[in-house]
């Protein structure tokens, strides 16, 4: 008789066989416009300070939450494109979409800013799609997405002043910012096609850079697809002064609120003088997957959880 766990994974087998596929598409994607696929550590003695990521520590370093800061360490070191599938881990992600260890495509491009990383994005998708017998529209849930390009923009400001009552530009308000947009931003975009979300407000976005000639905007957007978080964007910041400003204001919140010490990121701060001007793109793999094999929970997608390992 099949033992429990072989008949838990069974199931499986077609969702984690298009996995595979699609780990195959991406490196063409990528190898095809004459990226370099590259790897970093898992284990890090540093990583970006950010007060909503919580680190997994490991003798004193950290199990990596993002490969960020060493591919752009790579960049800095004149590499023009790179892109990775990165392992990360992260405390207290758990759920449906969630998991603490998951898998990221990032991907870094010299020259470009946000907007071109928004159609690699685009591309990308529909390229899947297509591999996957899918034309301009995909089913998710029981919702079919239009998923034909370009796809739908709009900015913080707009979808707030729309579905908020305000604007987190002109009045900054992370707390309220974070609330609305769970609770009255994504539960009004719409359902048949992607949402492009640009122009966050400067307090959103670490390590992206300033808006040119407007305050309080940074160069990141964000792509939600059948009420998927898929893809983060940015015009990354190259200017080393204001980095280590940022890092300093998210080391700060981290020990006023969690009482715990993150280190600066020292070593990566000397490389940034030497990366020119890039845009990036972190995107959730698992969710892609989900998306493409429509399941509704990422531990359909993936062969153990935090839970079953």
């Amino acid at each position: 008789m099949m033992d429990d766990e072989c008949q838990r994974l069974l199931p499986l087998s077609s969702n984690l066989k298009q996995r595979a596929l699609i780990y195959k598409l991406i490196r063409s994607f990528f190898e095809k416009r004459d990226f370099l696929e590259v790897e970093t550590p898992v284990r890090v003695p540093s990583i970006a300070p950010e007060p909503y990521i919580v680190p997994f520590d490991s003798d004193g370093w950290y199990l990596s939450t993002s490969p960020e800061l060493h591919m752009k360490r790579v960049l800095a070191a004149g590499y023009r494109r790179l892109f990775q599938l990165s392992r990360c881990f992260r405390k207290g992600e758990q759920g449906h979409l969630h998991n603490p260890e998951f898998t990221m495509l990032e991907w870094y491009c010299a020259g470009v800013d946000y907007r071109q990383i928004i159609h690699h994005t685009e591309e990308l998708v529909v390229l899947l799609a297509s591999a996957f017998g899918f034309n301009t529209t995909i089913r998710y849930g029981a919702q079919d997405i239009d998923i034909s390009l370009p796809w739908p923009r709009i900015t913080v400001r707009d979808v707030y002043m729309r579905f908020a009552g305000w604007d987190p530009i002109a009045t900054p308000d992370p707390l309220r910012f974070d609330i609305d947009m769970v609770e009255k931003i994504m539960p009004n975009f719409s359902k048949d096609r992607p949402t492009i979300l640009l122009d966050y407000p400067a307090f959103a976005a670490a390590l992206a850079r300033l808006k040119p000639d407007e305050p309080g905007i940074v160069e990141r957007s964000e792509i939600f697809i059948g009420g998927l978080e898929l893809a983060n964007i940015y015009s990354e910041l190259v200017d080393a002064d204001e980095q280590k400003k940022r890092f300093q204001e998210a080391i700060e919140q981290i020990q006023c609120e969690r009482g715990k010490q993150i280190a600066m990121p020292e070593k990566f701060l000397r490389a940034v003088p030497f990366i020119t001007e890039c845009g990036g793109a972190a995107l959730g793999v698992d969710r892609l997957v989900m998306l493409l094999c429509n399941a509704d929970s990422i531990d359909k997608v993936i062969p153990f959880t935090a839970d079953t390992a």
